[in-house]
């Protein structure tokens, strides 16, 4: 296995992980100055001076941004766990319910030093899994029936372990953040489009009584309007964007930390290739669906998906670790109960 050569993959993805995330606090700077350009327009302000005045207002608007955030990250470390086990209806499991499951997620915690997380089943026949939890207390690996029922035990392990991994590298925290920038951007968004004509209809009471005068301010006040929409609009496409190529980047690490915790490429590819089409999971928010190991194509293919292509899994794990699956996708799997 080229252990080396997952490491660096491991690596090279965490770095680009942190370098999309850093591109958060950006965008809420550019947020906030779009912002300021509207309550310029709002004023009627003169065209040449509405910019410099947005970038000297600029510092002043970042602590009641900063302080929205946190307020936000509190709630959300509350309730997400809650919320995410309400809207995908995972029921918690106890070790004499799921024997098979207990075990081999303990053995795994075992292995990895760290402390068996709570478990749960969605009842679906869908093939499936996700983790969840802020916290120690909140852990939780949750997965279908359809993938207890269809995965072999080995493979049941690699799922497990891509699981794990997201709790040990705290992917649903980095999660949450990533939704929670983007729902701040997606909020102040939505005020701007809400309320654009009140912005414009207040630059014609502002300023001159003059009729040409209003016309100048009103243009003025339009050409700012739609330089605001302009960065509200790419500031929100690109949040998307950097939210869900974190959530790829996520995939790839944690397959690559569960061929490392098994020492069983095979046993993940397999478990790719049996889940590839039948993941689909009725009824889940799509704030939820990054969490989950595997989601369909986005409305333009991996642009705006949530995760790598199975084909791309399955290469990444093949080409790092020196490995081809050789078990034919079809194998009956081998289901022991009561390991």
């Amino acid at each position: 296995m080229g252990a080396a050569g997952m490491r660096t993959h491991i690596w090279n993805n965490g770095l680009k992980s942190l370098g999309l995330l850093a591109c958060f606090p950006i965008l809420l700077g550019l947020l906030a100055y779009g912002g300021i350009l509207a309550a310029a327009a709002a004023q009627g302000m003169p065209f040449d001076r509405a910019f410099p005045y947005a970038m000297r207002k600029l510092p002043d608007l970042l602590p009641w941004i900063l302080g929205i955030s946190g307020v936000w990250f509190v709630i959300a470390w509350f309730i997400n766990t809650w919320m995410i086990g309400h809207s995908t209806g995972a029921r918690s499991v106890t070790r004499r319910e799921e024997p098979r499951f207990y075990n081999i997620t303990e053995t795994l915690c075992i292995s990895q030093g760290m402390p068996l997380p709570k478990l749960a089943v969605m009842e679906t026949d869908a093939l499936n899994a996700f983790a969840m939890g802020m916290n120690r207390s909140q852990y939780t690996v949750a997965v279908t029936r359809g993938l207890l029922e269809t995965l072999d035990d080995d493979e049941l392990e690699a799922v497990i372990a891509h699981e794990l991994s997201h709790i040990q590298h705290g992917d649903v925290r980095l999660l949450v953040i990533t939704t929670i920038f983007v729902g701040i951007i997606a909020f102040v968004t939505d005020m701007l489009f809400n309320n654009w004509d009140v912005l414009l209809r207040g630059s014609l009471f502002s300023g001159s009584s003059d009729d040409d005068d209003k016309k100048g301010s009103f243009l003025a006040s339009l050409a700012i309007v739609l330089v605001a929409v302009v960065i509200f609009i790419v500031v929100r496409l690109l949040g998307v964007l950097c939210k869900l190529a974190i959530s790829r980047r996520r995939e790839f690490m944690a397959d690559m930390q569960a061929v490392r915790m098994t020492r069983k490429p095979d046993a993940m590819i397999g478990a790719l290739r049996r889940i590839s089409g039948r993941s689909e999971v009725p009824g889940i928010p799509a704030d939820v669906r990054p969490m989950f190991f595997d989601d369909a194509p986005g409305f333009l293919g991996a642009v705006l998906s949530t995760h790598p292509t199975i084909e791309s899994r399955i290469a990444a794990i093949a080409r790092h670790t020196g490995t081809a699956s050789r078990r034919p996708a079809g194998a009956a799997p081998r289901i022991a109960r009561g390991r």
